[in-house]
């Protein structure tokens, strides 16, 4: 098996012993499974493409973070329900892992490094996150707003 393939895997089973962790049951079981799966695959993707890490985790967790959005909705469930599992192969364990063991030893070059690391992808899971949810925000409104309108038009349209 290639090394990408056992790594989606180790994702998708570590997603899914969180979410059960945390009580989450049924189907959305396998929508959180399947969630990882994919997000880590986009991650996957764009290194393969050349990509810098913070980019490949940027597009990951945004594409993750759009999914649970739309998943939520789907199943009637909160967002956070679906999104913090699906992202749980993105978070930056060896990197976390080694700004600790060099801070703890005291070699303070490398525990900059890695610290800068660590920021970097945090925040391009963050920053991902965070343009889903606007994006989400703005998608809904704007059908409010379209349907309002058209209410609107037909109340208009009545009086006539």
């Amino acid at each position: 098996m290639s090394f990408s393939v056992i790594q989606t895997i180790m994702g998708m089973i570590g997603s899914v012993g969180f979410a059960v962790l945390f009580g989450v049951r049924g189907r959305k079981l396998a929508v959180i499974a399947l969630g990882s799966g994919a997000g880590w695959a986009v991650y996957l993707v764009c290194r393969v493409m050349g990509c810098s890490i913070f980019t490949g985790l940027l597009a990951a967790s945004l594409f993750v973070a759009a999914l649970s959005e739309v998943l939520a909705r789907m199943l009637r469930t909160p967002v956070i329900l679906l999104l913090v599992p699906m992202l749980i192969p993105e978070v930056p364990g060896e990197a976390l892992y080694y700004t600790m063991y060099y801070l703890v030893q005291g070699y303070q070059e490398e525990f900059g490094t890695y610290s800068g690391l660590v920021l970097t992808e945090a925040g391009a899971i963050a920053l991902g996150i965070i343009l889903a949810s606007h994006m989400a925000r703005f998608f809904i409104s704007l059908k409010s707003h379209l349907r309002s309108r058209g209410n609107k038009k037909r109340e208009s349209n009545r009086r006539i």
